[in-house]
């Protein structure tokens, strides 16, 4: 089975309190309209963090600061295994504009629970719940 490699952005109000984190929902492909991470493959050359930075320029139009990794998500899907560095970040510049995705929402710690994750997105709620406020 094929192996991707990609890096997610738990996007949050301010990197120390977590009260709010941003999550998208996916604008095209089979997994349209789950909601998910924002984030994308990792090209050649690319440390996961440098990435990052790239695919939220290039999907929301902002510049982020990458923080800790929270967790690395194994998940097989049915044509692929997902590989995922999940990394928390905060917005440096930037209005978070949607350029990929079909919708997004800022979500607390009580609406973690209230869109459609997609499968491997939903495996890292539980450990973001336990940072946020």
């Amino acid at each position: 089975m094929k192996t991707i490699k990609v890096v997610a952005a738990i996007i949050c109000d301010d990197m120390q309190e977590k009260n709010k984190i941003f999550a998208t929902a996916r604008g095209y492909g089979d997994l349209k309209g789950g909601w998910e991470f924002p984030g994308g493959k990792i090209e050649l050359g690319e440390t996961p963090q440098q990435a990052l930075v790239r695919e939220i320029m290039e999907e929301l139009n902002t510049k982020i600061k990458v923080g800790d990794l929270i967790d690395t998500i194994e998940y097989d899907y049915p044509t692929f295994h997902l590989s995922m560095d999940c990394f928390w970040a905060e917005v440096v510049s930037g209005q978070l504009e949607l350029k990929e995705a079909e919708a997004a929402k800022w979500l607390t710690k009580e609406q973690l629970d209230s869109v459609a994750w997609l499968p491997a997105d939903i495996t890292l709620i539980e450990k973001i719940r336990t940072f946020m406020r």
